[in-house]
């Protein structure tokens, strides 16, 4: 369906709402609280106190897939907004904060705490980075995992020229129906949706959902990794994986570490290497600031390989430096790396 009127936003993200926790630590703290080392695994409050009571001393910083990612555009310039389901508590204030100070719209009402012992909090993110910047995370959804529905301000995502939506949030029924009505409300307007898979465990869990969305043809855009594409598709090789999605969905972009990034868009190919950094020390948000910098190419109609090179500058920012987003001057970056 052609859009009606130009979009007011670049990008609208539905995304988890949560406060990442980030702490060094050596590989023997891994193994001793028994860990998914490099992975990501769901954990309830009263786990999330403890990993707390046992990190060395942390950083807290606003995270969470997609809002990474928003940060990552807003620092590109371009106009965001975000819809996420904080509680009434001070992480909550901390988050709605950080995304506005960053120059994203983000206007859910906030989940009322005032029964403390029901009420879920603010989802957070535990982070354990060791020495070779792998990390290790531990996520409390809290009150993100009770996005309703009904929180959804339809008219703000069909002004959106990209929907953009994280895997994580999939797994919680809830916010999953709104993502559902949320796709629909964007191809009702005329819009893009773009998905970015998240992590193995979650297609493992919802992989046949994700396989309908895409043989449905409603996702335009697709990111995933090395791993997360071999988990989609069966496929232990990289380029049968590829093969097997790259002509059910417009644009494919995966992304595999160290060894760059691949992306297929209507029978076009292209490739980047990675960007060299001289210290890779916390990997956190590197996918989701590749997705960043991709999206701000191709909402102005840059070539795939731009869009690919734009990607690789936004990972190897983030990934010099502690945190999930941005601390260099990223236009001044693209202007000298482009």
């Amino acid at each position: 369906m052609p859009e009606t009127t130009p979009p007011r936003y670049d990008v609208i993200a539905i995304g988890n709402a949560v406060v990442d926790v980030i702490a060094s630590c050596e590989e023997e703290l891994i193994e001793e609280l028994e860990l998914n080392r490099g992975g990501m695994t769901l954990i309830d409050e009263a786990r999330a106190d403890a990993l707390y009571e046992a990190m060395p001393p942390a950083r807290e910083i606003s995270g969470g897939s997609a809002a990474n990612t928003l940060a990552g555009l807003a620092t590109l310039g371009l106009e965001c907004a975000f819809i996420g389901q904080v509680a009434d508590d001070q992480l909550g204030k901390v988050f709605r904060h950080d995304m506005r100070a960053t120059g994203i719209d983000f206007d859910t009402p906030a989940r009322p705490t005032s029964d403390k012992d029901s009420e879920p909090a603010t989802g957070r993110v535990l982070i354990f980075v060791t020495p070779d910047g792998e990390r290790t995370m531990n996520t409390f959804l809290g009150a993100g995992q009770f996005l309703p529905a009904a929180a959804l301000d339809e008219d703000l995502i069909a002004s959106a020229a990209i929907l953009y939506l994280e895997g994580y949030l999939w797994d919680p029924e809830e916010p999953r129906r709104a993502m559902r009505r949320a796709i629909e409300v964007a191809r009702e307007a005329g819009r893009k949706v773009a998905f970015t898979a998240s992590e193995s465990f979650v297609i493992a869990r919802h992989g046949d959902d994700f396989r309908a969305m895409i043989e449905d043809g409603v996702i335009d855009i697709l990111f995933v990794n090395e791993t997360e594409l071999a988990t989609l598709t069966g496929e232990d090789d990289f380029e049968a994986g590829l093969a097997s999605v790259a002509g059910k969905v417009p644009v494919l972009v995966a992304t595999r570490s160290e060894k760059g990034a691949v992306a297929i868009a209507h029978g076009e190919r292209a490739e980047v290497a990675a960007v060299p950094v001289l210290k890779v020390v916390d990997t956190t948000g590197a996918g989701d600031q590749f997705a960043a910098g991709f999206l701000s190419g191709y909402v102005k109609g840059e070539p795939l390989t731009r869009c690919l090179k734009r990607g690789a500058i936004c990972a190897s920012e983030v990934i010099s430096h502690y945190g999930p987003r941005p601390e260099a001057d990223m236009l001044k970056l693209m202007e000298e790396r482009l």
